[in-house]
């Protein structure tokens, strides 16, 4: 069984940060649209630079599992906070589904940040690294 969960990890982790590393690289790429957008929610489009970082190095981490609990954490917060700023029109369904989209995302982020990266995982190799030493 542990063979089995140390995969269902990895996956778990790989599904969740997909959505993150996509939703940063399309943002570079719609740079402006994605500024301006930001600005009309009343968020300073100023950020943007910092949520693609976010997005993009938080996804990377979550991958390859390195500070996976901490990164997990960032991350969930992230979703929760963008939810409530960018997808509080609770009489549109898309932003009602949006929302609790970001809600469920932040809910399996936080199960990551409890149980950990997992064997197949950097954090992993760091610790058995540091317990020969």
């Amino acid at each position: 069984m542990e063979k089995i969960e140390q995969y269902v990890l990895v996956a778990g982790r790989l599904l969740i940060a997909l959505m993150f590393v996509s939703s940063g690289i399309s943002k570079i790429f719609a740079y402006e649209m994605t500024q301006g957008y930001m600005d009309a929610m009343g968020v300073p489009g100023g950020l943007l630079p910092l949520v693609i970082l976010t997005e993009a190095v938080g996804g990377l981490f979550l991958i390859v599992g390195f500070q996976t609990r901490i990164t997990a954490f960032l991350l969930a917060g992230f979703a929760i906070l963008s939810a409530l700023l960018f997808h509080n029109n609770f009489a549109d369904q898309n932003e009602m589904i949006n929302f609790m989209k970001n809600l469920s995302i932040s809910g399996g982020l936080f199960f990551v940040m409890i149980h950990g990266a997992g064997a197949l995982s950097l954090d992993a190799k760091f610790k058995r690294t540091l317990a020969l030493a």
